[in-house]
């Protein structure tokens, strides 16, 4: 009877992995069919020479440059605003809060995780009109601010991560710095981070690719149609995700559509990059921790 059970579980399971794998195959092949015709140099930068372009010397019409660009510095801004905090906020909650100030701050984290990205976006546009009626009446939306509402959309990932990571790690081990009269701080960087590495640069990563394909947040801190290359922090900017959502709903011929679908393998090509330079990044750090 416990033999063909765990036969029936291990069916059920290799299963729901081979489906999860045929949906990702399907969808794949279905963007690739529609959008791979559509992949050139107009699609990047449409009539402008791509060297002018490239450099910001002439605006690009009619391609995604400007779209590629404003969604590599969201989703650079928003990772180092929100990386360095969640991990942070990660130990404080393993290591130095009480089992009262856990619970509550637990708590906040999971409330903070479940909020709609809509809601995060309106949070940003309240922050703005309330600057506007008080000391800052020139305030506007901009780059920075879609990128601290993102920041705060990805922070509880990257908390839980961090503390599961370190709630993972066998006691012995965390008993090894103290009985080589390691400091707290010590035991912490010199044992207990190299340790819970690999979860919680796991945790960063899946936080990066969220960053790069929100819609709902920035439609109302900052994006815009044709907005250009975003050169400061308080730029009006273009994102791929807002690119394909326009497209798709205010496609004006089937050439812009094929486009939307083409602009759709784009975002999932750079979120891959992102995903390998984060992997590398990743494994360079543990070498780097394990040979201290």
């Amino acid at each position: 009877m416990q033999r063909a059970s765990d036969r029936l579980l291990a069916g059920w399971a290799w299963l729901s992995g081979g489906g999860v794998l045929l949906a990702v195959m399907l969808l794949l092949g279905f963007l690739v069919d529609r959008g791979i015709a559509s992949i050139d140099l107009a699609l990047f930068f449409g009539d402008t020479p791509w060297l002018e372009a490239a450099l910001g010397k002439r605006p690009v019409f009619g391609g995604i440059w400007s779209a590629l660009a404003g969604t590599f510095s969201l989703v650079v801004l928003s990772s180092l605003v929100a990386i360095p905090i969640g991990i942070a906020s990660g130990i404080y909650l393993v290591e130095y809060a009480s089992n009262r100030w856990r619970s509550l701050l637990g708590f906040m984290v999971d409330l903070l995780s479940g909020t709609p990205s809509i809601v995060m976006g309106l949070f940003g546009f309240t922050i703005i009109l309330a600057l506007r009626k008080t000391f800052l009446p020139g305030a506007r939306t901009g780059l920075l601010l879609a990128a601290v509402c993102i920041a705060l959309l990805i922070l509880p990932y990257i908390i839980r991560t961090t503390e599961s990571a370190l709630d993972g790690i066998p006691e012995n081990f965390r008993l090894l710095g103290p009985s080589l009269g390691l400091t707290r701080w010590q035991n912490m960087k010199k044992v207990l981070l190299p340790l819970a590495s690999r979860g919680i640069l796991s945790g960063a990563i899946l936080a990066i690719g969220r960053a790069a394909e929100d819609t709902a947040v920035i439609l109302l801190t900052g994006v815009v149609a044709h907005a250009g290359i975003p050169w400061s922090l308080v730029d009006k900017f273009e994102a791929l995700p807002f690119r394909i959502y326009y497209l798709a709903a205010e496609h004006r011929n089937q050439q812009e559509l094929d486009q939307g679908f083409a602009t759709a393998l784009v975002l999932l090509f750079l979120t891959g990059l992102l995903f390998l330079s984060a992997v590398l990044l990743q494994r360079g750090v543990e070498r780097r921790w394990k040979t201290r």
